[in-house]
């Protein structure tokens, strides 16, 4: 994942503490004890060879990549849906986890990068009846817009959220920095997806703090953290957010997914393993927890 990417050299004198929590925070959840939120840890995609001897065993087939990854971890936020979503793919893959498992499929570029949110209503559509295929699998899907798209295309993307209002829950990436650095557009946007109950995701990436707004629109959270090749502030940060998913459980949080990205995809199991037993520790849960073949001196 390079967006976002600073050298570790910059890292050594970056301060990558999470900002406090938003004051709106507990309007949004409203104060509730959810008791029973769900919690979901994982990575980008199961389609990982470097990770045959390490979790998945030896000679183990690229067919059989998912049959394995689902021993590991609840949930996969699946970047593979950008560049194809075929339905018939889909209803496969839900043959294989079982009921606690779950897909975040991620939007087709059609829609957010080829036509930008204008005119994609059947594209839109077509994609929704696909991960319809998901069924009770079916996480968060995620709409993750490209970098330049910023806020003069606020009403483009006011429209698209009213059009797809009431179908099925999606969370939304912003990238570019006017989201967040302009308060009026700011405010904007949070309102707008409030009113709609869009998850706005949180990216914590060295590089772009602006994308840590900890801004709750709705009683689920989408996290994508990106890691430094195991550096000791990759461990500091996932700590914090331990406490502060369980914070937001308290009040009322319903569904966290957390999904771990490594520029080296074998750190992404270290990770994941990290953060889902401090989740069960912090939390009281019992998130599933990657269990490696054999320690190597690599991990």
């Amino acid at each position: 994942m390079k967006f976002g990417h600073v050298d570790t050299v910059e890292l050594e004198h970056m301060h990558l503490e999470l900002p406090e929590d938003n004051t709106d925070n507990r309007r949004i959840l409203n104060d509730r004890n959810a008791k029973i939120a769900k919690v979901y840890v994982g990575c980008a995609k199961w389609g990982r060879s470097e990770w045959v001897g390490i979790i998945y065993p030896k000679g183990t087939r690229p067919a059989d990549y998912l049959r394995n990854y689902v021993n590991h971890f609840n949930g996969i936020e699946l970047n593979g849906t950008f560049y194809q979503t075929k339905k018939d793919y889909i209803k496969a893959w839900t043959t294989i986890p079982d009921n606690d498992f779950k897909f975040c499929p991620k939007f087709h570029r059609i829609i957010s990068h080829i036509r930008r949110l204008n005119a994609c209503e059947e594209s839109t559509a077509w994609f929704f009846d696909a991960i319809s295929a998901f069924g009770s699998l079916l996480g968060l899907p995620f709409l993750q817009m490209p970098d330049n798209f910023s806020p003069k295309y606020f009403e483009r993307l006011q429209q698209y959220i009213r059009d797809v209002s009431g179908t099925i829950p999606y969370a939304l990436e912003l990238r570019h920095e006017a989201w967040f650095s302009e308060a009026v557009v700011r405010e904007q946007l949070y309102r707008l997806l409030e009113e709609h109950n869009v998850t706005l995701i949180i990216t914590d990436t060295a590089g772009r703090r602006d994308l840590l707004h900890q801004r709750l629109t709705s009683n689920k959270i989408f996290i994508r953290f990106v890691g430094y090749g195991l550096l000791a502030s990759d461990f500091t940060r996932m700590d914090a957010w331990a406490e502060q998913i369980r914070c937001w459980i308290e009040n009322g949080l319903s569904e966290a997914y957390f999904f771990l990205h490594q520029k080296d995809e074998k750190n992404s199991l270290v990770s994941a393993r990290y953060m889902a037993n401090k989740l069960n520790e912090v939390c009281g849960l019992n998130i599933k927890i990657p269990q490696f073949i054999k320690q190597s001196t690599d991990l």
